[in-house]
């Protein structure tokens, strides 16, 4: 009787542990992101208003993004921000950290040209094994007076913002029905979010034989 009610507890608290665990860190990372962010302008309005109104530099600063985004998206806009940037990009420092993030941030857009084209699947760092990548570029390398296409792939190797970029052919490569935002989500997730199986997109075929459904996991 003791070890059944022991069980029990055991397994309710499990369950218990498993569903607090995320909200409290959830909590946890926008309580802090609120304190960043309110931060960066409150002590500004603290100075202009005599007094410390809690939340007033977390709207300034959405607001701000907000006017920005307006701003970038209009022609005149455009041009200011560029000619600010090309003053940006000639202080030292600031060209590498700043060229380095906004390469980042611009492979996240939907709207840049620089942006992942696909989530793929390749055959990495050894035969038999598999990972998740995205398809960056197209390359042409000119070797032995003849041309190949490669493609870039790059493949995160912690979490999504560090990883490596290797050049692979088409063949090597099997393209997915799992759009980016997705692709993004199983690759934060450690992979619990992949589905179980998982379609090659045939839109991404062309002229290449069909491969088989692949089966990840084969669960239900």
């Amino acid at each position: 009787m003791g070890e059944s009610i022991h069980i029990t507890f055991k397994r309710k608290f499990l369950a218990g542990l498993i569903i607090t665990i995320p909200v409290v860190f959830t909590i946890l990372v926008l309580f802090n992101l609120f304190k960043f962010v309110d931060g960066i302008l409150s002590p500004f309005f603290d100075a202009l208003l005599g007094r410390h109104i809690a939340g007033l530099g977390f709207i300034a600063a959405i607001a701000s993004v907000f006017l920005i985004g307006i701003v970038s998206t209009n022609v005149f806009g455009k041009k200011i921000l560029g000619f600010m940037e090309r003053i940006f990009l000639h202080i030292p420092v600031f060209k590498s950290i700043y060229t380095a993030i906004k390469q980042l941030v611009d492979a996240f857009s939907p709207e840049d040209n620089s942006s992942f084209k696909k989530f793929v699947i390749v055959e990495y760092p050894r035969a038999g094994a598999y990972a998740f990548g995205f398809l960056t570029k197209e390359c042409i390398v000119q070797a032995d007076g003849r041309e190949v296409c490669l493609k870039a792939i790059y493949i995160p190797t912690n979490n999504l913002y560090l990883g490596e970029v290797v050049l692979l052919n088409e063949a090597s490569i099997i393209y997915t029905d799992i759009p980016i935002e997705e692709g993004i989500r199983i690759i934060l997730s450690g992979g619990i979010a992949a589905p179980s199986k998982i379609l090659e997109s045939q839109a991404a075929l062309k002229n290449i034989p069909t491969r088989a459904l692949l089966d990840i996991g084969r669960s239900s």
